[in-house]
């Protein structure tokens, strides 16, 4: 699927269960490959990034098992170094594999060469490589100096002492680091270089290693020392906590769109920096509460977010979702310490800037820094995701500002989250749509606005818009046959709809475009496939709360394709040719029963054929003859149906 259409939202409630932790999910591999013993992991995310870390182990002689009754994954460790000495990896843009997995064969005497996307070959990796050349490593660049791909050679390793490594770029070297170092069995400590950012996920790497036996001895968040004499030892059985990342986006759209939304497998106790996330809702005014297992958030008792100035080193993937939860703001928001996103899936703060925009905000980018200024109101667009999951996810939250959105490759976020957006879909409430169709004459039009008048909807009639097509192609002397004409005409139509009136440009052309000539010209313009494109976003627009009646011959077909209620409005060609004669007869416009008979007929048959939004009742579409019935009564069968 190249993209996916997100429908304007009224709010999100519910409740969701999180997948697996990326970070813990991929640590927890590897420490149980490398320990004595076997160990079985619970709730391991399924996931692009685990994916290639399995297929890793694999080709290094782990030996892992799935138990489909469970879908527990088991690991037999090999108590050491990796048993495979010679191996050539692909790991895609699994950062969380390719960091630790480069020091862990580092010091275990194989030849190995490591490659990934072109992304992976453009996140540095240069700090690691440093660290481990000090041990005696031999790490080579098999393209540009500090990046990857990566060939590894046998070398004689030096262990002992000090090690340093910056710990300003990536908190992932240090935790290749630390993971890697009870491989030597001697005792060594590592010096970090400048400041650490994202201390919580070295938090997370030392609580797993624990687990599995190693203590580091840690001083401040400075140095770190690995003891000697030690090897991993299986705990048993390990659970992988939810994905605290993954909540931020649920949780966000509790406080957006009012809520609650509580996420399931992540809580107070969570080992996990991002479960912070919570606290950050609660400085924007979201009411948060939380438990052993679970977090939920509402929307503020004031309504908007509060804006925010906020240092968020400890929540570089969360803070994420921050940047677009500013758009619901009540003023400036500025997202500091952030230059971690600098090298993540993709260049987030530069990303993030540009899609931003997009959807109308003003953003001030910077080295470290984002200055968020919300729109007064969204503005529709196309959001690019650079192949990195947490744009997509994070820009699904648009449609909770009433504002429709596309995600571009909207599979990316396979990576941490597969089934991303059926979940996001389980807990909003998109807009709700009536699609109304059916022939000429039907009374779907007069049907359609009273349903709309009786709800409070919005009405689009999508017919007018192709009459208004029709009538300034007629006057602009663009020819019927002239397909590009037509859609320039389509995508720059100064149409107008309200109080039950109609305006092309200053025009009034209610009546106008109700002529028999513009509704013959009006047929053969919606056939034009062009047109019809040129129109589509423009009709989709018209979805806005508290919801729509759209009227027309694709609207539950191709614009709202998930509208909740679809209805197909039928009459005998005789009881219709009547209702178009007494309609035209009330204007005060020549009418002939004869040809308007045998006009329906053919109209109906051109109609039922064309290749473009052929007339057909859809399958899910309720057949309502009104051949019998008065518009009274055909207005109450819908309101019933589409109450129920």
């Amino acid at each position: 699927m190249e993209h996916l259409d997100l429908p304007p939202m009224l709010g999100a409630s519910g409740r969701i269960r999180l997948p697996g932790s990326k970070s813990i999910s991929n640590r927890s591999l590897l420490l149980a490959a490398l320990a004595e013993g076997s160990t079985r992991i619970r709730d391991l995310l399924a996931s692009d990034d685990v994916d290639r870390m399995l297929e890793a182990l694999s080709a290094l002689g782990v030996r892992w098992s799935r138990e489909p009754a469970s879908d527990d994954f088991v690991v037999q460790g090999v108590g050491g170094p990796f048993p495979v000495k010679q191996a050539t990896l692909f790991l895609g843009n699994a950062g969380t594999a390719f960091r630790p997995l480069t020091a862990a064969l580092a010091l275990s005497g194989g030849e190995y060469h490591l490659s990934g996307v072109a992304r992976m070959h453009e996140r540095p990796i240069g700090d690691l490589v440093d660290g481990l050349r000090q041990l005696g490593a031999d790490v080579r660049y098999l393209g540009a100096d500090g990046f990857p791909p990566l060939h590894i050679m046998p070398a004689t390793i030096a262990p002992g002492g000090a090690v340093s490594v910056r710990g300003d770029v990536s908190s992932q070297f240090l935790t290749a680091l630390l993971m890697a170092l009870p491989l030597t069995g001697v005792a060594t400590t590592i010096e970090v270089v400048g400041e650490l950012i994202s201390k919580p996920y070295i938090a997370i790497t030392l609580d797993l290693m624990a687990r599995f036996g190693v203590v580091v001895e840690r001083d401040g968040w400075r140095r770190f020392t690995v003891p000697g004499g030690v090897r991993y030892r299986s705990p048993g059985t390990l659970y992988v906590e939810g994905d605290a990342s993954s909540a931020s986006y649920f949780l966000a759209a509790g406080a957006i769109g009012g809520g609650p939304v509580r996420v399931e497998g992540v809580g107070k106790d969570s080992i996990q920096g991002d479960i912070r996330f919570a606290e950050a809702l609660e400085i924007l005014g979201a009411r948060i509460e939380m438990g052993d297992n679970w977090v939920e958030a509402r929307a503020p008792e004031a309504g908007r977010l509060k804006a925010f100035t906020l240092d968020l080193n400890h929540i570089p993937d969360a803070a994420m979702t921050l940047a677009v939860a500013a758009l619901f703001a009540d003023g400036p928001c500025r997202l500091n310490n952030i230059a971690s996103w600098r090298v993540k899936e993709t260049d987030r703060i530069a990303a993030m800037a540009i899609e931003l925009r997009k959807v109308g905000a003003t953003v001030e980018e910077g080295a470290d820094y984002l200055v968020v200024t919300p729109p007064r109101q969204l503005v529709p667009a196309a959001i690019d995701t650079y192949d990195d999951h947490r744009m997509a996810m994070c820009f699904s939250l648009v449609g909770l500002g009433g504002c429709r959105v596309r995600i571009n490759d909207p599979k990316c976020v396979g990576k941490t989250f597969p089934a991303y957006f059926e979940a996001f879909a389980s807990v909003t409430r998109p807009v709700p749509v009536i699609a109304i169709d059916g022939p000429s004459a039907s009374g779907k039009g007069t049907v359609a606005a009273r349903v709309a008048a009786a709800l409070g909807f919005a009405f689009l009639d999508s017919g007018a818009m192709y009459r208004l097509v029709a009538l300034a192609a007629a006057r602009e002397g663009v020819g019927l046959d002239d397909e590009a004409g037509l859609a320039a005409l389509a995508a720059t139509l100064p149409a107008r709809f309200g109080e039950g009136r109609i305006w092309l440009g200053a025009d009034d052309v209610s009546d106008a475009i109700r002529t028999e000539a513009c509704s013959a010209s009006a047929s053969r313009v919606a056939a034009v496939a062009a047109v019809r494109a040129a129109l589509l976003d423009r009709q989709r627009d018209f979805r806005r709360a508290p919801g729509l009646v759209a009227d027309g011959r694709d609207m539950g077909s191709i614009v709202f394709p998930d509208a909740g209620n679809k209805f197909f409005l039928t009459a005998s060609v005789p009881v219709r040719a009547e209702r178009r004669y007494k309609q035209l007869m009330d204007k005060g416009m020549h009418a002939n029963m004869e040809s308007l008979l045998k006009d329906l007929e053919e109209r109906d048959r051109r109609d039922a054929s064309r290749s473009v939004a052929p007339l057909k009742k859809l399958p899910d579409a309720i057949l309502l003859d009104t051949t019998t019935m008065s518009i009274d009564e055909a207005v109450a069968f819908v309101l019933e149906k589409a109450g129920s």
